[in-house]
């Protein structure tokens, strides 16, 4: 059922994942072509805001602060997931891989190695801070217009 709190909670986590991957682009190496790198994260952010945060409001505001980290985390690990299958299957293309096993673990490696690219300060906080904050914004909206 669409609320005013999923709305909103799907807005605000898809510009903060949008955001926050367009200060991770200069952080790749100067050959990567990152294509749609921004947009991609942006609508993983409006399913994240939808499904984790906004379907959580209308509670308490030490909730709000608890479901805007959570979906932070869920924003992360579904673009570094999303983002390291499709390069696995980029790079399965070019045959850098033996088999499909080793294409396996070769998203793991690069949800790894994209994970560790984002170990920045600017980076953590911008997640953290905005996660806090599209939490905080998303009870709001859930409690003014239910």
């Amino acid at each position: 059922m669409p609320t005013a709190a999923k709305l909103v909670a799907a807005i605000l986590f898809a510009l903060l994942a949008w955001f926050t991957s367009e200060l991770i682009k200069p952080l790749f190496p100067e050959e990567r072509d990152v294509g749609r790198f921004s947009e991609v994260n942006a609508v993983i952010g409006i399913f994240v805001g939808w499904r984790v945060a906004g379907s959580r409001a209308r509670t308490t505001w030490a909730n709000a602060v608890s479901y805007g980290l959570t979906a932070t985390v869920a924003l992360v690990f579904w673009a570094l997931f999303l983002q390291s299958f499709g390069e696995m299957v980029r790079m399965s293309m070019n045959r850098r891989y033996d088999g499909p096993a080793q294409a396996v673990i070769g998203v793991f490696e690069l949800m790894r190695d994209h994970g560790m690219l984002m170990l920045q300060a600017p980076i953590i906080i911008t997640l953290l801070v905005g996660g806090v904050l599209a939490g905080l914004v998303t009870e709001f909206f859930g409690r003014r217009f239910r």
